[in-house]
């Protein structure tokens, strides 16, 4: 195989609990994590001339080393000696630093592209764990579909497929940094938590209705505040008819579950139309098949 096509699915978390600061400085977590039918495009080329070559649809993504997707090639062609090198294309559709893993959902790609291209025989479990050297999301987004996280996010076990959503993200015009939102977070003054247990078991009776409605994300309590234009969103999602509406990650994108086509169009195009959100997407639930 000289060269192959990826695409790298977005996520949402549909449910986000802290539970502790570690010593090490990061956080304990339980999610309920869920790919997106919207992807970035990724092809990988087998080139002779050694080295790791990327290029880009957007002229302000680095292309260099602190790229994901070069530290994804590159920890590979360390590992197996391969002596050959790899031409990377990425044409970015997920917005970037939009709480939507789209950088780790490219290395992700990148992981599962290089052990087809040059044939290393790793299992998908293999590449999870060299995935999470890269980034804490980076397991799951070769594994994809639909799963409980644990630990920093490294610790997946996978559900059934959700049942099918309609699903509007709309990123707003601000950037929240993730250092920013975890530094601020006060969990021991937390007052609820998402019911994870309770969302886990609506994903297994495939109740979307029930999975909407024990939505939550304990970082919306950082973000909201100083952002309030997530609120504003989320509050719009919620009049145009989404069963619930809420912040992805550490954010800031949003997004809203509707069970009808016509009332998710209608949130897009009055969010679409208006200046609280830059990137609007209508998308689905990505299905991965699991029984």
């Amino acid at each position: 195989m000289k060269e192959l096509k990826l695409k790298a699915m977005a996520k949402i978390n549909l449910g986000l609990d802290v539970l502790r600061r570690r010593a090490d400085g990061y956080h304990d977590l339980r999610m309920i994590m869920q790919s997106v039918c919207l992807y970035d495009q990724l092809k990988l080329k087998r080139q002779q001339e050694p080295g790791i070559s990327i290029s880009t649809n957007l002229a302000y993504l680095s292309t260099g080393e602190d790229n994901l997707v070069y530290k994804a090639a590159k920890l590979l062609m360390d590992e197996f000696q391969i002596q050959e090198g790899v031409s990377i294309h990425l044409k970015k559709c997920i917005p970037i630093a939009a709480g939507l893993a789209g950088g780790s959902s490219d290395a992700a790609a990148v992981l599962v592209g290089m052990n087809r291209l040059f044939e290393l025989g790793l299992s998908q479990e293999a590449l999870m764990k060299r995935g999470v050297r890269i980034g804490a999301d980076v397991p799951f987004c070769v594994m994809r579909g639909t799963a409980l996280s644990e630990g920093i996010g490294d610790i997946l076990t996978p559900l059934p497929d959700a049942p099918d959503a309609f699903v509007v993200l709309a990123k707003p015009p601000v950037h929240v940094s993730t250092a920013f939102v975890y530094g601020n977070l006060q969990v021991d003054k937390l007052v609820s938590h998402p019911d994870i247990d309770a969302q886990v078991q609506a994903v297994r009776d495939k109740d979307l209705y029930r999975i909407a409605e024990l939505m939550g994300n304990v970082l919306e309590t950082v973000t909201i505040p100083s952002c309030p234009v997530i609120g504003e969103i989320k509050n719009c999602m919620k009049r145009q008819g989404a069963l619930n509406a809420m912040m992805s990650g550490s954010g800031p994108t949003v997004f809203g579950l509707f069970d009808d086509e016509q009332a998710a169009r209608r949130a897009y195009e009055e969010l679409e139309a208006g200046e609280m959100a830059k990137n609007v997407v209508l998308t689905k639930f990505f299905r991965s098949r699991r029984v």
